[in-house]
């Protein structure tokens, strides 16, 4: 909550700064600012003499009021000034028969990967589905989700406007008649960013960074192939989203690069939880979660033997990627040495 004596000591260029929607709030009001930008808004408001105020109909002590609401409706609306989340805690709940998971608590810290392995069906999209709601031992599995140390308020668990979490699944469908361009200003236009040009391109750029195939702003979007679309909401959410969690379930097969796209989610501070069957996928990790008959059956920390491993996975798979660009390129493959 932000309180009217922190907006009214802003100088009116800061708040205008940091709060671009205000701008609305001054016109809908007739409130000429454009004068006083090195004034304070209590400044401002003292600026009116007893004749304006009776000459207008001014009432301060609702201009005041009415400014400390509009504010906080918007910051709450587009997810801004949110507390930085610097770890998750997940606590011990029970698998599908009622026995207690194999752990106490698992902290998972900011800029760290953490994958999920187990069978299909074992209860990967649960784990999931329990630290997207922040579960408070109110699901199946009675686990509980701490956010920087505490339960989250039950104002983020349930308002629609919850920015804590963005979810990437392995199909992503575009329907609306727009080119990437004008998507990306859709969102960049509701984030209400001030460089909004340069973080397009920025996004653009780091999309086919990821995508196979590159495609450009003008692109419809509904024109997009699977694995552009996820370059695209992979590059969107790490760059454009206020999301400080990205829950990712099943990347393995969306035609990316995709150890560039968990490089790109963790530089930008993210924290990262992948389900994934994928080999590759699960050494990128730092740890990984095993999951078993609808538990946690174990937390394994990434080794060094298995880092090993993982560096012959990627000469595989770039000896794959090869084949598949050879193959797409029409030409014959041919055993070498």
């Amino acid at each position: 909550m932000i309180s009217i004596n922190k907006l009214e000591k802003m100088k009116i260029k800061d708040l205008e700064k940091r709060y671009p929607f205000i701008l609305s709030f001054f016109e809908n009001n007739k409130l000429d600012v454009e004068n006083h930008q090195e004034c304070t808004f209590e400044e401002f408001l003292n600026s009116f003499s007893e004749e304006d105020i009776e000459e207008w109909a001014i009432d301060i002590p609702k201009m005041r009021a009415d400014l400390e609401a509009y504010v906080n409706q918007m910051v709450e609306f587009l997810g801004l000034d949110k507390d930085s989340v610097d770890q998750v805690t997940i606590i011990a709940g029970k698998d599908k028969q009622g026995n207690k998971e194999n752990f106490g608590e698992l902290v998972i810290n900011k800029s760290e990967i953490v994958s999920i392995v187990g069978p299909t069906g074992s209860g990967k999209s649960r784990l999931l589905a329990d630290i997207e709601w922040a579960a408070n031992k109110d699901t199946p599995t009675e686990r509980a989700i701490l956010i920087n140390g505490e339960l989250p308020d039950k104002s983020i668990r349930f308002s629609t406007s919850n920015k804590l979490v963005a979810q990437l699944s392995q199909n992503m469908n575009f329907v609306m008649d727009l080119t990437v361009k004008e998507f990306l200003e859709l969102h960049a236009k509701s984030r209400m960013i001030d460089n909004e040009e340069e973080v397009i391109q920025k996004i653009i750029e780091a999309a086919n960074k990821l995508a196979g195939e590159k495609f450009n702003l003008d692109t419809p979007i509904t024109g997009l192939s699977g694995g552009q679309s996820r370059a695209l909401m992979i590059a969107d959410t790490a760059i454009l989203s206020t999301s400080p969690i990205v829950l990712i379930d099943e990347i393995e097969n969306a035609g990316i690069d995709r150890k560039r796209a968990l490089n790109l989610l963790v530089n930008e501070e993210k924290i990262v939880l992948m389900a994934t069957h994928d080999p590759s996928l699960a050494l990128m990790a730092d740890k990984r979660i095993v999951i078993k008959n609808g538990g946690i059956h174990s937390v394994i920390e990434t080794g060094s033997d298995e880092k090993k491993i993982l560096s012959k996975l990627d000469e595989i798979d770039q000896f794959v990627t090869n084949m598949r660009t050879k193959l797409r390129k029409g030409e014959i493959l041919e055993v070498t040495d």
